[in-house]
């Protein structure tokens, strides 16, 4: 009977070690006040390695959809999730371009059933917020067929996107100023191109056809494709582009500013008169943020930094000049209760970087 005991809480220990929170979850947030319908369609990518955790959180509001890089602590013992520092808009917001983030700590509790898994609990608001921000009610629940590996996050970096309303088709085109009409006229020179290609191909498939006595199936192609608005894969070039054209510009470092946080808040505003200034925020050569207009209210990022390097470098790379060259900004950094604010300039020639270096006695404390 002793035997039988025993090997029951391994059994038991072992299946409860098992179980990780690693996976894509998907689920909705609702705010945790009467009367209230406000809620946000949300998503969390997670990687788990130890009791540690990585990964994307996202959501959709209205008509903004933001991504932030997380990182917490998940406990196999209790099922746990843990992750502070979540950034999400204010559920009373108007507009969302210029809203206010909550910023709130997500706890969660991993449940396995046979008919399915969840990821339940509270997005729970700083303390400063109390009388502002609602607590936020979700359940996730495991999207079992998508696979989560290492290599998903290597090119993933915070976003924040609006929707607009589809531009007419260019035929009813009236009144557009320059910039829009060499806009529709590069989208449809890009549809004639793709046109051709595809034509190509299947006039080749049909001379394949007349050789072989095995069927050959293809794709019927449209005779007037019309394209609205750019496809995921021209905006992945996009941000292709953005890598290149960000390497080949020069690294102008201003200034170099001793921290004694790892995680800090990077807070952008447009430090003069809002022109219409489009940045995107490198940390360390990697993209964080892209497509980030800049205006008299801050949009803050959240960045991990690397406590095996001397000195992390934070890059601003100018997305346009706006109407008053050069690209400016002014960037407060948040450490902890210590507030630096600096200010950056940048062009197509050069990124605008300053240089973040961790105390010594913060990175022994860390380890």
């Amino acid at each position: 009977m002793k035997k039988l005991v025993l090997y029951a809480i391994i059994f038991s220990s072992l299946s409860v070690h098992a179980q990780k929170v690693t996976g894509y979850w998907y689920g909705q947030a609702n705010v945790e006040v009467a009367g209230i319908q406000n809620n946000y369609l949300t998503e969390l990518i997670i990687s788990q390695k130890g009791n540690k955790v990585k990964g994307f959180f996202g959501y959709y509001f209205k008509d903004v959809y933001q991504s932030f890089v997380v990182k917490g602590t998940f406990d196999p013992k209790t099922n746990k999730l843990v992750i502070n520092d979540i950034p999400i808009i204010y559920f009373k917001t108007n507009s969302t371009m210029n809203a206010v983030d909550c910023i709130t700590s997500f706890y969660g509790t991993l449940r396995i059933s046979k008919v399915k898994t969840e990821l339940n609990g509270y997005f729970y608001r700083d303390k400063k917020y109390t009388y502002t921000c609602p607590d936020l009610r979700v359940n996730y629940t495991l999207f079992t067929e998508a696979k989560v590996t290492d290599s998903i996050f290597k090119d993933m970096a915070s976003t924040r996107s609006f929707w607009k309303p589809q531009p007419p088709a260019p035929d009813v085109v009236k009144g557009n100023d320059a910039q829009q009409e060499a806009e529709m006229q590069a989208l449809a020179e890009t549809a004639n191109k793709e046109k051709k290609a595809a034509d190509s191909k299947t006039d080749e498939l049909k001379q394949e056809d007349k050789k072989t006595t095995d069927p050959v199936v293809t794709t019927p192609v449209e005779k007037n494709p019309v394209v609205l608005v750019p496809v995921p894969s021209v905006v992945q070039a996009d941000i292709t582009k953005i890598k290149e054209d960000f390497k080949k510009r020069k690294q102008i470092v201003s200034k170099q500013i001793e921290v004694s946080s790892d995680s800090v808040r990077l807070s952008f505003y447009d430090n003069a008169e809002v022109d219409g200034d489009s940045i995107s925020v490198f940390l360390n050569g990697k993209l964080v943020v892209a497509h980030q207009g800049l205006t008299e209210r801050a949009f803050n990022v959240y960045i991990q930094l690397d406590s095996s390097l001397a000195v992390n470098e934070v890059s601003m790379f100018a997305e346009n000049l706006g109407k008053y060259p050069p690209n400016t900004a002014l960037m407060v950094i948040s450490d902890g209760d210590k507030r630096y604010e600096t200010y950056l300039s940048s062009d197509y020639k050069g990124n605008a970087t300053i240089r973040l270096k961790l105390r010594r006695n913060s990175v022994a404390n860390s380890n």
